[in-house]
């Protein structure tokens, strides 16, 4: 039973190192352009001067001494015929090296193939090409398991075919060959340090950018925060002042019209710390104080923000300026439909900051409201008939944060004077279709 036990184990092995053989590691290289002019030029070099060298020992008889005074006399190939098959092998082993990269394990066989062809006396012809060969699948082939299990079976074959007689280095070459890998070592690790000290540098222009673009973040988040504080404390303040001094010019004359003052002045403090207890929630994220907030006993809310005013909640807004004693119609045309949650929070608040400076700048005047919805854009215009001047001349921020909440959504706003008398705001809102 162990025995049976085991061999099934060696064979499920089995099955998956060829199956693993077969999968690649990793995707296949793409050489650049530069790789295949490298590797051509290679070849190229190799083939020219292996074939040279086959040429050059037609017919060529080499004597060799293994030991003292025993000499061994090694015949070259001969005739056109050895000098067809030794051009033809030398072609063959260095022209497959301009594929190494795209196909090494193919690369590896075919050149393996032309070294165990290759006769023992000429074996320069393919050797280095050979060594190149193994260098390639080692390094660039995809199919790790497959590479791991060629090269040693090329490297054993190639060692113990025929007569073992390895290629000998004349003396006038070995300068050559040891200069030659010190040269590339040299221009090897120059070009790491220079790949190094350019990774460094992309490196360090990434943290810029990165540090610039968290600036740029934490300076767009202030400024949403100071429109939508702008927007909160405005309109409600701006309310609260006015019915508050409605309340003090006719608390003797007329208590209960006083009372009502006071009571619209509550219901505007109210929304204004609603309002804010969302802003603040946006900054803190956290329910500090939960139950025991005077501000939020007064707002009357929870420990979770409210949401943001919407289209639905300009009925309210309109009424709390009504109370002030600006007269304003609603109008509402088209059919309404749900909108993204900030394409109504930006038309609310144009409604808001538009109806605060009628009041503010505009005392005696009318307003109107008209939101439209059409089946491409969302369309706000609020007008007033002009009045007499309230407080001074205001800053414009209101309109400037009105203009860049509306650019999020593509929108644009339009704002002047009437020709009749009187300013305009309009917001134009673009929708998708529904």
């Amino acid at each position: 039973m162990d025995a049976r036990t085991t061999s099934e184990r060696l064979r499920g092995a089995a099955r998956r190192t060829v199956r693993d053989a077969r999968l690649p590691s990793g995707p296949a290289l793409r050489p650049t352009r530069r790789a295949w002019q490298f590797d051509a030029l290679v070849a190229l070099v190799l083939g020219i001067a292996t074939v040279y060298y086959g040429i050059d020992n037609v017919d060529n008889v080499v004597v060799r001494e293994i030991a003292p005074g025993v000499e061994i006399v090694i015949p070259r190939p001969a005739g056109p015929g050895g000098l067809a098959l030794m051009v033809t092998l030398a072609a063959v082993a260095s022209g497959a090296l301009a594929l190494r990269r795209r196909y090494p394990l193919a690369v590896l066989c075919v050149v393996t193939a032309a070294t165990l062809a290759t006769p023992q006396s000429v074996m320069r012809l393919t050797f280095y090409a050979f060594i190149i060969a193994v260098y390639s699948a080692a390094v660039y082939s995809p199919y790790r398991v497959a590479a791991l299990a060629a090269l040693p079976v090329s490297v054993v074959l190639v060692g113990t075919s025929g007569n073992p007689v390895t290629p000998i280095v004349p003396n006038e070459y070995i300068a050559l060959l040891i200069l030659v890998p010190m040269a590339v070592a040299a221009v090897g690790l120059r070009t790491w340090k220079l790949r190094t000290d350019e990774g460094r540098a992309r490196l360090s222009v990434l943290e810029r950018e990165q540090a610039e673009a968290l600036r740029r973040a934490v300076e767009h988040e202030r400024a949403r925060i100071a429109r939508e504080l702008h927007d909160v404390v405005t309109h409600n303040v701006s309310v609260m002042i006015i019915q508050a001094g409605a309340a003090r010019k006719i608390m003797k004359t007329s208590p209960e019209e006083a009372g009502e003052a006071l009571l619209a002045v509550e219901a505007g403090g109210r929304a204004a710390m609603t309002e804010l207890r969302h802003v603040m929630g946006l900054l803190t994220m956290a329910d500090e104080g939960e139950g025991t907030d005077e501000g939020a006993d007064l707002a009357g809310t929870a420990a979770v923000p409210a949401p943001q005013p919407g289209l639905d909640q300009l009925e309210a807004l309109v009424g709390r300026v009504r109370d002030t004693g600006l007269p304003v119609d609603l109008a509402v045309t088209g059919s309404p439909r749900p909108l993204p949650p900030g394409v109504e929070l930006a038309a609310y608040r144009v409604v808001q900051e538009a109806l605060t400076n009628t009041v503010k700048h505009a005392s005696g005047a009318a307003a109107a409201v008209t939101v439209e919805y059409g089946p491409e854009r969302l369309r706000v215009e609020v007008t007033d008939t002009g009045g007499h001047p309230g407080a001074g001349p205001g800053s414009g921020r209101g309109l400037i944060g009105l203009r860049e909440r509306l650019a999020v959504y593509d929108g644009i706003l339009d704002t002047g004077r009437r020709l009749t008398g009187g300013y305009r705001v309009e917001a134009l809102i673009p929708l998708e279709a529904p």
